[in-house]
């Protein structure tokens, strides 16, 4: 059996571990959360490396960009050092060719009940695929970088700003330890309301589920989340809190749907090449698979 493991930043209460099949081939897939700590996920990735088929990297990416810019955030390069056998991939491959597609998928479904067509995405250069896929599809898009990723109240209001904005701090951010990039320890677990005005205005709330439940008001009436990893929990917070729908970019399994980075290393198990996986060979592997978005409605 194929086995792929996401090693991720984030809290350990969110570990999962399931078996599925994909293309007629098992493969186990499996989240192991070290909660902030940054050497044990280290540690991990060099005990495991060549005992797995395949690595995710979770809570951080290896890189942050845009379609045009791409650059290497040097300290999670460091993190994954140690996996020198075994494939690594931190999901930006499904995140370019699976969400890129996602509301093509979405609006033919429930397009007429997404009105007006106005999206928060909370981190554009984290979900580049998805926020075009949006601004293909009509909606007026905002990118809360600079909000939800640096704290500065500063919307980004057009993908062209995103570009300018990576362009500008994309080189200063590449070096930036993971403190900075990501919430350590029981920060990881803070709620703290802010950016309201924007998560009232949209009629989509996009992008990460950790950032989208840190920052949410304690009511979205009426509103849908377009996001991938949530749990049993979270689905229960998205409903108590009002929302619509609940759209998620990648398949539910046992109630549970992982994230772009465990299911691209899925993928990649499977293919069994060694390496990982071109784009192109990955929309091959989603059209077989018929991979879409998984609508559930919340609330009427």
């Amino acid at each position: 059996m194929k086995r792929a493991v996401s090693i991720s930043l984030g809290s350990s209460i969110r570990d999962k571990r399931v078996e599925i099949a994909l293309l007629g081939e098992p493969v186990l897939i499996e989240r192991i959360g070290t909660d902030g700590d940054v050497a044990r996920a280290t540690a991990l990735y060099a005990e495991m490396d060549g005992k797995v088929d395949a690595f995710g990297v979770g809570g951080i990416d290896l890189a942050m960009g845009t379609a045009r810019r791409t650059y290497a955030l040097r300290a999670a390069q460091r993190m994954v050092r140690g996996a020198r056998h075994t494939p690594v991939v931190d999901g930006r491959g499904l995140k370019h060719t699976l969400e890129r597609q996602c509301m093509r998928y979405v609006e033919p479904e429930i397009g007429a009940a997404l009105q007006p067509k106005r999206a928060l995405v909370n981190v554009g250069v984290d979900r580049f695929g998805m926020a075009e896929s949006l601004v293909e599809a009509g909606y007026e898009s905002v990118y809360g970088d600079l909000q939800f990723g640096l704290g500065i109240p500063i919307p980004l209001k057009s993908l062209r700003a995103l570009e300018r904005f990576v362009a500008v701090l994309g080189p200063l951010v590449s070096f930036a330890p993971l403190r900075w990039l990501y919430p350590m320890g029981e920060k990881q677990h803070e709620s703290v309301p802010r950016f309201t005005r924007w998560y009232e205005w949209a009629t989509i709330i996009a992008g990460d589920c950790g950032y989208t439940k840190r920052h949410m008001p304690p009511r979205l009436p009426g509103k849908s989340i377009l996001t991938n990893t949530t749990t049993a929990a979270d689905v229960d917070k998205f409903r108590e809190a009002g929302a619509r729908y609940l759209i998620t970019t990648t398949p539910r399994f046992e109630g549970r749907s992982f994230g772009t980075n465990m299911m691209e290393a899925a993928l990649v198990a499977v293919a069994g090449k060694g390496r990982v996986l071109t784009r192109a060979e990955l929309a091959e592997m989603i059209a077989h698979l018929d991979m879409r978005p998984q609508i559930q409605q919340l609330n009427g």
